[in-house]
């Protein structure tokens, strides 16, 4: 065995672990991005996630370590057979590789958030890029002078090896060391929108937020001022401090005469800030319910925390009310400023209410009547009754701006179904699916139940994990949601055999038929299910897809 051979086998077995290194890196900078590059949530993701150390990562490892003993001894005692010790050198490096290869969590099925390599990703990767670099070369400095050249080269892969395995703790250590350069940056770059907010005097801008259908209302919201202004939307989910700065920035201009935020949260004071640095004049809550429970612990915090938006608007400003929502209608009692309640239930109390509802698999038809009287007739394709509540938010914010009934109908009848929020995709295979898989909770989960119950002639098919981030509540949810399932469905299709065990509970309280539930452990097992029992004529409903740093 000769000399060039070893090197080029350590060599290439350099290259592998640096290969190695960065896309694991990158796997942990996808969860630390998914979780809002905060560290405490990040770790709370690392604990119970299977994902960061899988059975063959942890198993693999144990040999990779048992290997380099094997070797280190070996090489001790082979001190006179130099051609033997280069031989066993290269056999360890191919071993090594070998070993390597099947460790690496390679995503293959799509996910719902990719990683997006933005400003902050990129600073974040070459930090951690950095400390990866350092702690190899104290390494390779270190035993390069301890040992010799046969020993040092598998005690080097060998720690890489340990760094390869721990890249989840030095990506965390690398977001706290650039940390305090981030907190800068951001906050640059928010009082930089602030300011731009603050210099566009002529710009109304208009507030959404709630547990649920906050998206939905904004782009509904935006589809109808269109008729009379020009609209600026935060893009799909873009509802953080940085997310609402970064379009404010980089697309907000004196061509726009609205501007529209989203605005997330899961803790208190989260929305307050958003309000602060976009000073809307209006302001909408849509729903209040059980999420993000993890944060929030209980419907007080989520309450209090939905109301800042109200207490940030101007005296002149004007709140609006889903007042159908118990959990709002305290929020709207105890309000002073102008405000605009909307509904369908107490209607002498209401500002705005929908009635002669008819809703079906086709969308759904109903009636906007405000207290004067004015009303229209109105047809869209959003499915479920939940959506004519977003509808009604979109057409008090409009009245509020000073648009009629007739601008406001012909608004409503260039909405378009949003992706992911139950729209209907058409195979062509005779089989009809009801795409619900953004995020699911109690309320929308029972509205997708609702659009389901409503399709004719073909049988039901639901596949679903469950709902997650609903604290204490959530198996309990799970447990209800597999009750209303059973109600509705002719076969249900569970994912994942641990989370969605309340589910099957609930199924189970209803007297389900066990042959009709299949329990699988990825969408791609569920495909198959329904290869197996899908024919013309059914539908499908795909309710929630789990977010990508979720694991049982």
């Amino acid at each position: 065995m000769g000399v060039e051979s070893m090197v080029i086998a350590f060599i290439l077995a350099t290259l592998v672990l640096i290969y190695f290194l960065i896309e694991r890196s990158k796997f942990f900078l996808h969860m630390m991005q998914l979780e809002g590059y905060k560290g405490d949530r990040y770790r709370k993701w690392l604990y119970k996630n299977e994902k960061a150390y899988s059975k063959r990562l942890q198993k693999n490892f144990i040999y990779i370590f048992l290997l380099t003993i094997l070797f280190m001894i070996g090489a001790r005692y082979l001190e006179e057979y130099e051609n033997i010790r280069k031989a066993i050198s290269f056999a360890y490096a191919v071993l090594w590789m070998f070993l390597m290869m099947p460790t690496l969590n390679k995503k293959e099925e799509e996910v719902k958030k990719p990683l997006v390599f933005t400003n902050r990703a990129k600073r974040l990767f070459t930090t951690n890029l950095i400390l990866n670099t350092i702690v190899l070369s104290i390494v390779y400095v270190f035993f390069h002078k301890l040992l010799g050249n046969i020993l040092y080269f598998p005690v080097v892969l060998l720690l890489g090896t340990i760094l390869y395995y721990f890249q989840s703790e030095s990506l965390y250590v690398s977001n706290i060391i650039i940390k305090p350069v981030e907190d800068r940056i951001n906050m640059y770059y928010y009082h930089k929108a602030q300011k731009k907010i603050e210099t566009m005097e002529n710009l109304h801008v208009i507030g959404i937020t709630g547990s649920f259908g906050k998206t939905s209302t904004k782009f509904i919201t935006g589809t109808i001022l269109k008729e009379k202004y020009r609209v600026l939307n935060t893009p799909e989910s873009y509802n953080t401090p940085m997310g609402l700065s970064t379009i404010i920035n980089n697309e907000l201009s004196d061509k726009h005469q609205v501007f529209i935020a989203e605005m997330g949260a899961r803790n208190i004071g989260d929305i307050r800030e958003l309000a602060e640095l976009t000073k809307p004049k209006i302001g909408v809550i849509t729903s209040i319910g059980p999420t993000h429970l993890e944060t929030f612990k209980n419907l007080d915090n989520i309450m209090k925390t939905k109301y800042e938006l109200i207490e940030e608007l101007p005296t002149d400003g004007v709140a609006i009310f889903n007042y159908d929502d118990e959990h709002i209608k305290k929020l709207a009692d105890k309000t002073f400023k102008e405000k605009i309640l909307y509904g369908m239930e107490d209607r002498e109390k209401l500002d705005i209410f929908a009635e002669d509802v008819e809703v079906s698999e086709r969308g759904s038809t109903f009636t906007i009547k405000d207290k004067k009287g004015n009303s229209i007739r109105c047809t869209t394709k959003l499915l479920g009754k939940h959506n004519i509540y977003n509808i009604l938010a979109g057409v008090c914010v409009a009245l509020a701006m000073g648009l009629n009934f007739q601008e406001i109908k012909r608004g409503i009848e260039k909405i378009k179904p949003i992706p992911h929020r139950l729209n209907i995709i058409n195979p062509g295979t005779g089989i009809t699916i009801i795409d619900d898989a953004f995020n699911s909770n109690p309320m929308g989960a029972k509205a997708a139940l609702e659009v389901l119950s409503q399709f004719q002639g073909g049988r039901k098919i639901i596949v679903t994990p469950g709902m997650v981030e609903l604290g204490t509540m959530e198996e309990d949810a799970n447990r209800e949601f597999g009750m209303n399932i059973g109600k509705v469905c002719d076969f249900v299709i569970l994912v994942g055999e641990k989370r969605t065990i309340p589910i099957y509970e609930g199924l189970m309280e209803v007297g389900y038929n066990k042959d009709n539930i299949f329990v699988v452990n990825s969408l791609d097992e569920a495909t198959k299910v329904i290869q197996k029992i899908a024919a013309p004529k059914d539908v499908i409903l795909f309710e929630n897809d789990l977010p990508d740093n979720y694991s049982e």
